[in-house]
């Protein structure tokens, strides 16, 4: 077990994500940085979908019960274990008893923790990813644990990877939404020939924009929508669905993020910037 002895602002267990229930309402959730989780578990040499710790903002204290293998990645946070500062993209061997603290966030805003062959949570809906309406805990709490399997023994074929990071990047990569072509000449000079601020209004379900563009009144009815889907409101403002967000919408759908853009925007906070390339 993994012993929760100080949970940090926001840390939950998300693996790649649940599919198939996104018609009743339930949305995708997972990882927000996919990007950065793929290089974990790929070091780890684990199943793509195995379950990590996603922190946001500031960690947690962790006591490991079992002996395992971590790797950090994400947000590049201070990080000691045993009071010994460790790094990203690294693979380290733990001991039962020994202690993980996350201290200062260094950049980015969403660090993770991948373990060998995952977290070991219950599966709701063929997930591990924490969604508060249908999964137990509400997140990690103080003096709670999390299931891992005991791992003596493993020899990496790759033990460290320099990885090209998310975290620098403020140019999102977009495709054309449904509703692309109902935005006018003035509209797209507004979307594509300037930099926008995030907003204090983001989370795991959408971003906020600070700069509004030329607003839009057409009416709709409400639709599918996706992780990444960019919506705009009558008012001009632009909001950007993430792993959480809403599985239907009534604003047009003006622009499809990336995957990597998903990656990069997962990464941002309050007062970064960024841009659109319309690919």
């Amino acid at each position: 077990m993994l012993n929760i002895i100080k949970s940090g602002f926001f840390t939950t267990v998300q693996d790649t994500g649940r599919y198939g229930y996104r018609d009743k309402g339930v949305p995708v959730s997972g990882v927000m940085d996919s990007f950065s989780v793929s290089k974990i578990n790929t070091l780890l040499e684990n199943d793509e979908n195995s379950a990590v710790l996603e922190i946001t903002m500031t960690g947690p204290t962790l006591e490991f019960e079992q002996d395992s293998y971590i790797v950090l990645g994400g947000a590049e946070m201070a990080v000691t274990l045993n009071d010994i500062i460790i790094e990203n993209y690294k693979v380290y061997k733990v001991n039962a008893g020994d202690i993980l603290t996350y201290g200062k966030l260094l950049k980015g805003f969403r660090a993770y923790l991948g373990i060998k062959d995952g977290f070991n949570t219950a599966l709701v809906l063929g997930s591990r990813s924490y969604f508060k309406p249908i999964t137990e805990k509400d997140s990690i709490k103080k003096m709670s644990s999390l299931p891992y399997t005991k791992c003596k023994l493993f020899s990496p074929k790759i033990s460290k990877l320099k990885v090209d990071s998310v975290l620098d990047k403020t140019k999102l990569d977009v495709y054309k939404g449904p509703e692309y072509k109902l935005l006018t000449d003035n509209q797209l000079a507004q979307l594509f020939y300037r930099e926008f601020t995030v907003a204090n209004e983001n989370n795991r379900m959408a971003y906020q924009l600070n700069e509004l563009i030329e607003g839009n009144k057409v009416s709709m009815l409400t639709s599918a929508t996706l992780p990444g889907t960019i919506q705009l409101t009558p008012a001009g403002k632009l909001i950007i669905l993430m792993k959480d967000g809403q599985t239907t919408g009534g604003y047009p759908r003006i622009l499809q993020l990336s995957d990597m853009a998903m990656s990069i925007l997962a990464q941002k906070r309050s007062g970064d910037h960024i841009s659109f390339k319309l690919k």
